[in-house]
């Protein structure tokens, strides 16, 4: 069992604490709950447990498929180890359907497929709302070359495909999700989280929310559609 040693960051759904590897983080998931940029804040009860599950066993699927991840291990129900990457300041987003800020931008209705995936990158700056960049903005201001935007672009859209095809075979509608990557000498690894809470995931049946959209729009029931996603991610991979 690592050692928990200095806090190292802590962010809205995270917080990173050394460990007696130089090399190794621990990463906890907080229950806590914000929307809009920090704005809207709460508690969703279980949802660092919930998250820290799903992320799990989804980096294991993906580390089988070819995709290498900072993920380690389990530490706890809510904690894992994972790489100490220098992450790269560009959010990688993927879309499948329209819905949230694509649907706003361009006045869409939601829920419409898209004819192919759409991705586009995002700053990470929270003081500035995480803005939508172009590749000209990224080769302007240099947060990445063109080689790591080729290669991001390439793990982003592989990625989707194969989270879009394990959702699809537990009865659940892969809508959109952001990632972030990292190097670790070199080489680019996914890391962060993948869970409901950046992921847009929707019930190929029903159409129902299960992701932070729930929490966001004041639609109830925030802990039951984690639960359900937790479950349902549990009965298709193991650890």
């Amino acid at each position: 069992m690592a050692q928990r040693g200095a806090q190292i960051s802590e962010g809205k759904s995270k917080i990173l604490f050394e460990t007696e590897d130089p090399a190794v983080l621990l990463q906890v998931f907080k229950d806590d709950a914000t929307a809009f940029n920090g704005i809207k804040k709460g508690t969703i009860t279980g949802k660092g447990t919930f998250n820290c599950q799903i992320s799990a066993r989804i980096f294991r699927m993906l580390e089988a498929e070819g995709i290498k991840t900072h993920f380690i291990g389990l530490a706890g129900d809510n904690e894992m180890l994972v790489k100490r990457v220098e992450i790269v300041p560009l959010e990688v987003v993927l879309r499948n359907r329209v819905a949230g800020s694509l649907a706003k931008r361009f006045g869409l209705e939601e829920g419409p497929e898209l004819r192919k995936p759409l991705l586009e990158f995002f700053l990470k700056d929270d003081d500035l709302g995480d803005p939508l960049v172009t590749l000209t903005h990224i080769d302007m201001f240099e947060w990445a070359d063109e080689q790591t935007v080729a290669k991001l672009t390439e793990l982003g859209y592989r990625v989707n495909e194969l989270m879009k095809a394990f959702f699809a075979n537990i009865g659940i509608s892969l809508v959109d999700f952001k990632l972030e990557f990292g190097y670790v000498d070199g080489e680019l690894l996914l890391a962060d989280e993948i869970s409901p809470d950046g992921c847009r995931l929707w019930d190929a049946a029903t159409g129902e929310k299960l992701d932070k959209d729930r929490f966001r729009r004041d639609l109830g029931n925030v802990e039951g559609a984690y639960s359900k996603v937790a479950d349902a991610v549990a009965g298709a991979l193991s650890l």
